[in-house]
């Protein structure tokens, strides 16, 4: 086994057919055949990540030189407006590497005001978007646009874009003048873009060794081409892939590598969570259960090597080799665009707030009737959903919250929710997850229940020229993402605070 990851599965079998198969070394020649006939259109277009390490070489210099422009300038905070792979990329190797990233992945009105009041006159925002057209990203550019004029500071001298030529983006950072665009490779998905510009700008604009990112990824690149039992991606894959558990508990705590999990979670639930089938990751700590008693369908997987550059490669060729062993396209993601135009729906509508069954304190409590009726505490209201929960399921909580704020804590609920359940449970914010595991929960095995909570706003924030606040743009997310998973068939239970800080404490009192 490799030390870049380490784990306790059968593979050999599923290796040796995978070797047979060249599949290894046909990933890197770009076979796009590899995923069946029904992929084959969609991998043509998406094998680009493969030779990263050197098509990107470029892009060095040129972040180096806009870095020390920006900083005789004086501007050393940099802001990051991005969603999905546009931003857990350049989160974790930037947290990893120590430097300063503000990342903004949220439409949460508290973080939005935070971040637009933090050090204006030293700020560089990178506006990231593949398609240029996410909602999310440009509302932030928006905000932050208006809130330069407003301080007398001309917009386009601060923003920096990275987008696919010929994008919506594109051609209003070129109209607009801003001060740098990146144009990215458009062979490549965003999830797999972790050596694209959309990792390497932001995280080397922040002050991150960006060439040793590559240069790790070359270090390991022959290896994983290569159709070899040693293969680390065939081992990994087969273990994802073939065998009797399809959840993975990611554990990268010795690694030193700080939130590669939470990057790893979007790769994995979005590749694979499709036609009924997929992995469900679950980003965990050495002490929690799904790592130290895992169940039978849950493989527990420690991330031990240190050479982020290579983790990223290694996890996009498992992926993409688990994919075929699954029999699903590892590079589309049919179920995310379902949220998006439910939320879209719901801001053109503005409809009333759907009444709750009951309140239980600073609590609103909704949800169907069949599990619900009867109940009138969030207790019970919990209990019942938790017995909507099947002997191979897991629990999914769902906060559209503010990560980075007062709500933070209620994260620490996804521990006690695992010991009690005996079963895995993933925590994700909104509406961050939508664009990561939200399509797992859509597309992926029926057998999740969902808890979903969401907070009042004290102070809104408008988005410029639009005709909705950030408040209102993140209840709609919420509320389609609810209304898409309800049409589905999945049993979810929505809790909406009145008071936030009273709310998480009974939540936490509740989970454990």
């Amino acid at each position: 086994m490799s030390t870049l990851v380490e784990f306790d599965a059968t593979t050999e079998p599923a290796v040796k057919q995978l070797i047979a198969d060249r599949v290894a070394s046909r990933i890197a020649a770009h076979d796009a055949s590899l995923w069946g006939q029904a992929a084959q259109e969609e991998a043509a277009i998406r094998l680009g990540w493969t030779g990263l390490y050197e098509a990107s070489r470029p892009l060095l210099a040129e972040i180096e030189a806009l870095q020390a422009e920006l900083r005789a300038e004086g501007l050393d905070h940099i802001v990051l407006c991005g969603m999905g792979g546009s931003s857990l990329a350049p989160e974790v190797i930037t947290r990893t590497a120590g430097v300063e990233l503000t990342v903004l992945d949220t439409t949460d009105p508290g973080a939005i005001r935070r971040s637009l009041a933090d050090r204006l006159d030293r700020t560089v925002v990178v506006v990231s978007s593949k398609s240029g057209t996410t909602l999310e990203t440009d509302s932030q550019r928006r905000a932050f646009e208006a809130a330069f004029e407003a301080a007398g500071i001309e917009p386009a001298s601060r923003f920096v874009v990275v987008t696919d030529q010929g994008s919506a983006l594109a051609h209003r950072a070129n109209e607009s003048g801003y001060r740098r665009v990146f144009l990215a490779d458009s062979t490549v998905g965003g999830r797999y873009s972790a050596l694209t510009a959309f990792g390497l700008v932001p995280s080397g604009l922040a002050g991150a060794d960006i060439a040793a990112l590559l240069d790790d990824a070359v270090a390991v690149a022959p290896l994983l081409e290569a159709d070899s039992p040693d293969n680390p991606a065939l081992q990994l894959a087969a273990a994802l892939g073939s065998g009797p558990a399809d959840k993975v508990a990611i554990d990268a705590s010795v690694s030193g590598i700080v939130g590669f999990a939470d990057w790893a979670e979007q790769l994995i639930a979005e590749s694979t969570g499709k036609d009924g089938k997929g992995v469900l990751p679950i980003v965990a700590g050495p002490d929690d259960p799904e790592i130290r008693w895992p169940a039978p369908d849950v493989l527990p997987v420690r991330v031990t090597g240190s050479a982020l550059g290579a983790q990223f490669l290694l996890w996009e060729y498992a992926t993409a080799v688990a994919g075929r062993l699954l029999g699903i396209n590892p590079f589309d993601q049919p179920d995310v665009e379902s949220a998006k135009k439910a939320a879209r729906g719901l801001l053109d509508a503005q409809p009333e707030p759907e009444p709750p069954a009951f309140v239980d304190g600073a609590v609103e409590v909704r949800g169907p009737a069949e599990f619900l009726d009867g109940v009138d505490t969030v207790a019970g209201a919990v209990e019942a959903l938790l017995g909507q929960l099947g002997e191979r399921g897991y629990v999914a909580v769902m906060a559209y919250l503010d990560r980075e704020g007062g709500d933070a804590v209620l994260a620490d609920i996804r521990r006690p929710l695992a010991m009690r359940t005996e079963r895995p449970v993933t925590f994700g914010w909104g509406p961050r997850f939508l664009h990561s595991t939200g399509q797992y929960h859509k597309g992926g095995p029926p057998v999740g229940v969902f808890v979903q909570v969401t907070g009042a706003v004290e102070q809104d924030v408008p988005v410029p020229d639009r005709p909705f606040t950030f408040g209102q743009l993140i209840a709609a997310q919420a509320a389609g993402d609810a209304q898409v998973l309800t049409d589905l068939g999945r049993p979810v239970l929505r809790l909406h605070l009145t008071d936030r800080s009273a709310g998480i404490r009974r939540l936490t009192e509740l989970a454990s």
